[in-house]
């Protein structure tokens, strides 16, 4: 087992092999992935040295303080992640070798097809169909809301694969080259002007076997694995005390006493100390996870993240008054990432309300955590045994 001792020596080596300054941004990183050191719980030569989670802290810290470059993890978090944790779960040797690399260091972004307009939050509904044609699989069909599909390489999709047997059942898990002939992305513009999200249309792609995730038909486990961790990426990154949305208001009340009100105050107290219980319950689910995949619990943290940065961005915008009114540029951009503290108030209350539904709405998860978490008894489900061609819709 590679402890901290160990750990510490092979940051410094790296730093003396490659040191920062001189170095070619995409080089170190490459080196950082094949000294081990870009995730050191993932197996050696796949970017970690099976050493435990909880050290990956201790690498960051160190190469920080040298000055050396990260991975720029918010442009690349589907990535990061949801597709690296499912294919290293189910993905071959072949398969792990060819796409863990470039998609840590950033050089191919990852994009997921998961939700369709007839199936967002019910997800097992999915009719994008892809049907087996010797040693290939033709897709077709459109999936929604995608996220960075206009900068990505690649994809993680489900398909259906077999319509004839009830809907979680007859799904299959893919990786989807986005430059593959078929693949159309068109931009959706959201309420706050941009295109971050897109919708992708699938006409006759072709994908390889050699590219499916897991067997055919268990793609709604493998999918699984994505979602968990997708809504423990979303709702428990780590962030300082005060960090994110709350510690824009709080420096905004702290720098504009002439906006203060006993209500507002009283409310901005709340929302802090709801924020800072949010940030130490995201420590002990990370610390949770050093032991294994992440589960259900996932969900209540994303839940939180929904609710907090909804009520938070709609304090700011009361606490500015008619500033909050203003809002910086309505041009259509289509951005590389979101970036909730770099613009202003306005920004910010528009582009949390699709907090409660990107990564699973808020009913969902509700469901998850009464269900999964709590124990409590299943909403009755009358299609549950019905297969899915003779499903309504």
């Amino acid at each position: 087992m590679t402890d901290a001792a160990e750990l510490r020596r092979r940051t410094r080596a790296l730093l003396d092999a490659h040191p920062p300054a001189t170095t070619d941004r995409r080089d170190f990183l490459r080196a950082r992935f094949d000294a081990g050191l870009a995730w050191v719980h993932y197996p050696q030569g796949l970017g970690g040295l099976g050493a435990p989670r909880s050290l990956q802290a201790l690498v960051d810290a160190e190469l920080a303080a040298a000055g050396a470059p990260d991975n720029d993890p918010r442009r690349i978090g589907i990535g990061l992640g949801m597709a690296a944790p499912t294919i290293l779960q189910y993905g071959t040797d072949e398969q792990r070798r060819r796409l863990l690399r470039p998609l840590w260091t950033g050089e191919e972004v990852w994009c997921q097809l998961f939700s369709e307009p007839g199936a967002g939050s019910d997800l097992a509904a999915l009719g994008t169909r892809a049907v087996r044609e010797g040693e290939d699989w033709i897709v077709n069909g459109q999936k929604v809301w995608t996220s960075s599909a206009h900068l990505a390489r690649w994809a993680i999709l489900i398909a259906r694969t077999d319509p004839d047997v009830p809907k979680h059942r007859g799904i299959t898990y893919f990786v989807c080259d986005m430059t593959d002939p078929g693949v159309e992305v068109r931009p959706l513009r959201q309420i706050t002007g941009e295109a971050e999200f897109n919708e992708v249309f699938l006409t006759d792609v072709r994908i390889p076997d050699s590219r499916r995730l897991g067997a055919i038909g268990d793609g709604w486990r493998v999918a699984q694995t994505t979602l968990n961790n997708e809504r423990v990426a979303i709702g428990g990154t780590p962030v300082p005390r005060e960090g994110g949305m709350i510690g824009k208001v709080a420096a905004t009340w702290r720098e504009r006493p002439e906006l203060r009100t006993h209500d507002l105050h009283q409310r901005l107290l709340g929302l802090w100390v709801e924020a800072e219980v949010a940030r130490l319950t995201g420590v002990r689910l990370r610390q949770q996870l050093a032991a294994g995949q992440p589960g259900p619990e996932g969900a209540g943290m994303k839940l939180g993240f929904a609710r907090l940065n909804q009520e938070i961005s709609g304090l700011e915008v009361e606490l500015l008054g008619e500033e909050g009114l203003l809002y910086d540029d309505w041009t259509l951009r289509r951005p590389e990432l979101v970036d909730f503290t770099g613009r202003d108030a306005g920004y910010r209350y528009l582009r949390s309300k699709g907090n409660s539904i990107e990564g699973g709405t808020s009913e969902v998860l509700l469901n998850i955590v009464a269900e999964r978490v709590l124990g409590l008894p299943a909403e009755p489900r009358t299609d549950k045994d019905v297969a899915w061609k003779d499903l309504a819709r």
